[in-house]
């Protein structure tokens, strides 16, 4: 087993103080790597608004990346009737209605935040939604195959994956560390239990009342109107990094390693591993990772992801047990649908009434796990969220075919809702806190990708197991259980890895101070 690093040589890696820590420092400073890095300036724009003004930019930017995860929820509760009004009735082929938005989201925001450091932050997040409401319209027109329907999917998460980090970058450059920061990505965090679940609800109204297409015009206008009052809200940029550069062959290759090995897994279920071009795909995504790690260890110039951050004693640590927790949230929301609305034959709309405490508790959550950030070392926030997530999928994979919603289903939601607002407030505050100012589109886009690439992930995964055990799809509970065991299975392994061997300090800074005495030092 691997030493546990102690809590000083994480306080020195995460946040360094040079009155406590010189020799640190020094060697960083002194270090070629850095000497030649040059450090922009804090940028003045932000710093010269008004709290007003910022509260304001934070608010539709909140907003903002609320209606991303409307689109979200929407296909999570919503697939199985999107499915089935194109004929499909198959739970591991209607995945990709649910899997098709986050595996590209969850790819491209790798090379987002990079982008929006070179070319303008604000810049990209616009960018980014326009395609997204692009493409939200033209899935109000994909009536008629599940093909280009998820395709159309895919192409608007591509969208929201140029928004997400550079919404993190923004905030990150607009609040300094401390209390400000962690309240405001507090409130961030729940855009995903609260716009996901307004998503299903919007869904299941068209679905019962209207219909389906319908619901993507709809948000397709309402994101027009607030990335239209956002462009208005938001000052005047200078890029943080304009002098610096993308590596765009370093982009090529980890965006089609991810993508490759997402489609492998999420195909699978649906056509089997016998298929030739699943057994031909694997191989060659994993050559695609190891190429990825040479180029950008050895030769990439400016690497898509800092370097620096990887030489923490925690952050591999962290990172797996972000994953593995998301992994296991994303498996247990679908088998719950899965579980209410096939065999317990819940209509879409009493499924979203059902989800409302998900979206209550998980407001809720968010802003606290932004609270707890300065009082409890973010190991144990995250500790809470796996152990939510495993208690949820425990009792959901006990449960009888028919029951009361109150006696499992509605502790299960409340306590799936707390996972991922405390993995990823916690993952994101420490994320950002770990990089230097212009790198904050960098550390956002690490911790987006963990979170939304292993929520489609997980779902090939699973769906992987639930076609291997459920008897050529006569025994349904069966495959829906082991889904449920493997989604166990990965909070387990995620506690322990976070317990055993993530040691992360609480923070408890205010301001910019410990990088700007980093660049007086360094100059």
């Amino acid at each position: 087993m691997a030493e546990t690093p102690s809590s000083v040589d994480t306080i020195s890696t995460f946040l360094p103080d040079i009155e406590k820590t010189p020799s640190l420092v020094d060697n960083v400073i002194d270090s070629q790597k850095y000497r030649n890095v040059p450090l922009p300036a804090p940028s003045q724009i932000q710093d010269n608004l008004t709290s007003s003004r910022k509260i304001a930019i934070a608010t539709f930017l909140i907003l903002c990346n609320s209606v991303l995860f409307l689109s979200f929820g929407s296909c999570m509760g919503g697939g199985f009737s999107i499915g089935a009004s194109f004929g499909v009735h198959d739970p591991t082929t209607t995945a990709w209605i649910a899997a098709s938005y986050p595996l590209t989201q969850g790819a491209f925001v790798l090379i987002s935040g990079r982008i929006g450091a070179v070319y303008g932050h604000k810049n990209i997040l616009f960018l980014g939604g326009v395609w997204w409401i692009l493409w939200s319209m033209i899935n109000g027109f994909c009536t008629t195959s599940i093909i280009p329907f998820s395709i159309a999917r895919a192409m608007s998460g591509i969208g929201a994956a140029f928004v997400m980090p550079n919404i993190v970058a923004i905030l990150g450059i607009t609040f300094p560390p401390g209390r400000g920061r962690n309240l405001v990505l507090g409130f961030f965090g729940f855009g995903a239990p609260v716009g996901g679940t307004i998503g299903v609800l919007l869904i299941a109204v068209f679905i019962e009342w209207v219909q389906w297409r319908w619901f993507f015009f709809t948000i397709a206008i309402l994101g027009g109107v607030l990335f239209g009052a956002l462009w208005f809200v938001l000052p005047p940029e200078n890029a943080v990094d304009k002098e610096g550069s993308v590596d765009w062959l370093g982009a090529f290759i980890g965006l089609t390693s991810l993508i490759l090995f997402n489609f492998v897994w999420n195909q699978a279920p649906a056509v089997g591993w016998h298929t030739s071009y699943e057994i031909a795909l694997l191989p060659v995504s994993i050559i695609g990772f190891i190429c990825f790690a040479i180029w950008e260890h050895r030769f990439a110039k400016s690497p898509i992801m800092p370097l620096d951050i990887w030489t923490a004693p925690s952050f591999l640590a962290l990172v797996l047990v972000v994953l593995f927790s998301i992994m296991s949230y994303g498996i247990a929301l679908w088998y719950m649908v899965a579980w209410q609305q096939l065999v317990r034959q819940w209509s879409v709309f009493h499924f979203a009434i059902g989800l409302i405490p998900h979206a209550i508790f998980g407001g809720l959550a968010a802003p606290f796990a932004a609270w707890l950030i300065p009082r409890v070392a973010a190991q144990w926030i995250m500790a809470f969220g796996a152990s939510f997530i495993l208690l949820s999928s425990v009792l959901l994979v006990t449960m009888p075919a028919q029951q009361s919603y109150w006696a499992q289903v509605f502790p299960a939601t409340i306590l799936m809702a707390l996972c991922p607002d405390f993995m990823f407030t916690a993952a994101q505050i420490v994320a950002t806190n770990s990089v230097r100012r212009h790198e904050q589109g960098i550390a956002g886009s690490l911790i987006s990708l963990l979170q939304l690439y292993g929520a489609s992930i997980g779902l090939g995964f699973a769906g992987t197991v639930e076609a291997n055990t459920n008897r050529g799809g006569m025994e349904t509970l069966v495959g829906y259980r082991g889904a449920l065991y493997f989604a166990i299975g990965l909070a387990v392994a995620a506690l322990v890895i976070d317990v055993l061997f993530v040691r992360v300090p609480k923070d408890e800074r205010e301001g910019w101070q410990h990088e700007e005495d980093m660049v007086m030092k360094s100059g």
